[in-house]
């Protein structure tokens, strides 16, 4: 079974839409995965799942979650391997830009040509964003809470769902799914 990354959108945050993190792991191991782990308050699962469990994972745990929470998150997926490439292409990292200042949203679909292209570049000075493939790379210099660049209008701007994780979460995701200890570089 392969190792995989769970990140789910928009919960025990600021005190809204609890779901405790031992009751999380449960779902997913009811669902068929395991070595299930869970990575801070806000929604990131570390497992190992065969590939049939994969193909249903996201809409399975997200139809449980309403059930049992009556919560509708947004369940996003990477695969270890994939994880692993976007933690090693981050444009703005080769540039030599502040790890703390990086984030990246990932995307529930990889949106089309013509959604990137249309992306006002330009709506959150200084703030910057590159789109490679299933994820945008952010540059938010002044924090993720004052930038334009929300979950709202990438969503609208990309047709699809995205959720945002900062570049040290990333980081230690990629180690965990290594089969490491959190807090790596």
């Amino acid at each position: 079974a392969a190792q995989w990354i769970a990140l789910l959108r928009g919960i025990n945050v600021g005190g809204k839409n609890r779901l405790p993190m031992a009751d999380l792991a449960e779902l997913f191991g009811a669902a068929g995965c395991t070595e299930v782990r869970t990575y801070i308050q806000s929604g990131n699962v570390v497992f190992r799942a065969a590939p049939a469990v994969v193909e249903e994972l996201a809409e399975r745990v997200s139809r449980a979650i309403a059930a049992r929470f009556t919560l509708r998150v947004p369940v996003i997926l990477r695969s270890g391997a994939a994880l692993e490439a976007i933690a090693a292409v981050n444009p703005f990292l080769a540039a030599g830009a502040d790890p703390a200042t990086l984030h990246v949203a990932f995307l529930a679909h990889t949106p089309a040509p013509t959604a990137v292209a249309a992306l006002d570049a330009g709506r959150s000075p200084p703030d910057e964003l590159a789109v490679r493939g299933g994820e945008v790379y952010l540059r938010l210099p002044g924090g993720v809470a004052r930038t334009r660049f929300t979950n709202d209008y990438l969503d609208r701007a990309l047709a699809t769902t995205s959720t945002v994780r900062n570049w040290r979460t990333v980081l230690t995701l990629r180690d965990l799914a290594r089969g490491g200890a959190p807090g790596g570089g």
